[in-house]
């Protein structure tokens, strides 16, 4: 009997060490990746001054709870708001997709930066000019002032599989061109932002992902950039696993839409849509649960105009597969307003085909801004124009919002903050930033000027004052 086990052991051992080399060979090598793109991954260091709103109290507390507390408690936000501003600061991640300094990283990365500082890999520093910036996609265009710099090579988002291996580099808390490695977990997921907008199919991994890697390059097995890592999810502030990227597919549209006019295009259709589940499918006359489900239609939107009615369920657009209803917008996004795309759909369960042609979605041209150098400067504001839809949603003919508030200046010192909506300065109404600019321009100094504003859905005025 021992014998035999002795022979069993033998053999089971012999079966491990012939099994090992085996697996290690499997196992990808990184290494190669690595030294050829660290040189061209990049640190992003944002930094803003924060501000403080009129008055001496801090502009994150509204001044009508201000007066509902015990004095005490006032007096101390009150000295807290007459401190000097601190500085606020983000870290991220970027790659450089051209030798003259282009470099693609996350919106949120350097949204409402004062100054933008890029870190090579040789730790040389440079400042970066925003070139343009998208919420939406939550990209942003950098452009930095150097020449004959190592880039990236762009991949193909659309050829990668789930469970294909992926590499990313970045500076997860600070620490720089740290790697790290995993799987693709799944394709197209839907991650709607704080707005509602749903236009990225994000690519979801198992990479360790963390604060710091935000707008770092997201490498396939060649080497080549096929996404861009955006956002985590976590119950503690660190990597649990579920990390998810934005195709290049995507990033590369956007890049060449702010590199072209600072801004994004995408096409609309004007629908309001839902999932289809079991019970609807059935309801509707479809065999399996699919497509999107048109619940609501823009009155005089393409898909109006089109013949698509409420009720219609979208299950292929332009030669795009729609399997549930988050893939309709990702697809959409995509295209070029004014482009006639095909759209198969099955109404009372009976397959049609139809063509429309797709809008463009309001908020996405490009904004007039009034910043430094103009009006806008002197009272430290920047202010864009308002949007149709904006206008609509609050009935305004008219009207400016403030993109953000310079420190020291006299609309901080007012109370301004980003998000107010400037509806007439003095006596004269503001329908958009050449009517703020001028108006501006021509205020006397030394005395107070009434503002009236729109703060949070309420209007009201506030007193501005010029000194020079």
């Amino acid at each position: 009997m021992k014998r035999v086990w002795s022979v069993v052991v033998a053999v089971f051992a012999l079966a491990l060490l012939s099994a090992a080399p085996l697996q290690a060979a499997d196992l990808p090598d990184f290494r190669q990746i690595v030294r050829q793109n660290s040189g061209a991954v990049v640190k992003i260091l944002s930094s803003q001054r924060a501000q403080q709103g009129a008055g001496g109290t801090p502009q994150d507390i509204d001044p009508r709870q201000l007066e509902q507390l015990p004095d005490i408690f006032r007096h101390l936000l009150e000295q807290r708001g007459q401190r000097e501003p601190r500085e606020r600061q983000a870290m991220g991640s970027g790659f450089i997709t051209s030798q003259d300094g282009y470099i693609l990283t996350n919106h949120h990365v350097v949204d409402g930066a004062d100054s933008v500082t890029v870190r090579l890999n040789d730790r040389r520093e440079f400042e970066a000019k925003v070139i343009g910036s998208d919420k939406r996609s939550d990209l942003a265009l950098l452009k930095i002032d150097a020449t004959g710099l190592q880039t990236v090579t762009l991949g193909d988002s659309e050829a990668i599989e789930v469970g294909e291996w992926v590499l990313a580099i970045g500076s997860p808390f600070g620490l720089d061109y740290s790697v790290s490695a995993g799987i693709v977990s799944a394709r197209g997921r839907s991650l709607p932002t704080e707005t509602g907008d749903n236009y990225v199919p994000f690519i979801q991994t198992d990479v360790a992902i963390n604060p710091g890697n935000s707008g770092g390059p997201l490498f396939n097995l060649k080497g080549e950039v096929i996404g861009i890592n955006s956002q985590i999810y976590t119950r503690s502030g660190g990597s649990i696993g579920l990390s998810f990227a934005i195709p290049i597919e995507v990033a590369r549209d956007v890049a060449q839409q702010l590199r072209e006019t600072g801004a994004v295009v995408r096409g609309w259709l004007g629908v309001g849509i839902q999932d289809v589940d079991r019970n609807l499918a059935e309801s509707f006359g479809l065999d399996r649960p699919m497509g999107a489900l048109i619940s609501q239609l823009e009155p005089g939107g393409p898909a109006e105009k089109a013949g698509i009615k409420v009720g219609d369920v979208i299950v292929e657009l332009d030669g795009r597969e729609v399997g549930e209803s988050a893939d309709l917008p990702h697809a959409v996004g995509l295209i070029k307003p004014g482009t006639r795309v095909a759209v198969k759909l099955f109404r009372e369960g009976k397959p049609r085909s139809l063509d429309v042609e797709v809008g463009k979605l309001a908020g996405d041209e490009p904004r007039d801004i009034a910043a430094a150098g103009g009006a806008g400067d002197r009272i430290g504001l920047e202010v864009e124009d308002l949007s149709d839809q904006q206008k609509a949603r609050m009935r305004l003919a008219g009207g400016v919002v403030v993109r953000s508030v310079l420190p020291g200046k006299a609309a901080a010192r007012a109370g301004l903050m980003p998000g107010d909506i400037i509806a007439q300065v003095g006596n004269e109404p503001v329908r958009s930033t050449a009517d703020f600019e001028s108006i501006v321009d021509a205020l006397p100094a030394n005395i107070h000027v009434p503002l009236r504003l729109i703060r949070r859905g309420q209007a009201g005025f506030i007193a501005l004052r010029i000194e020079e």
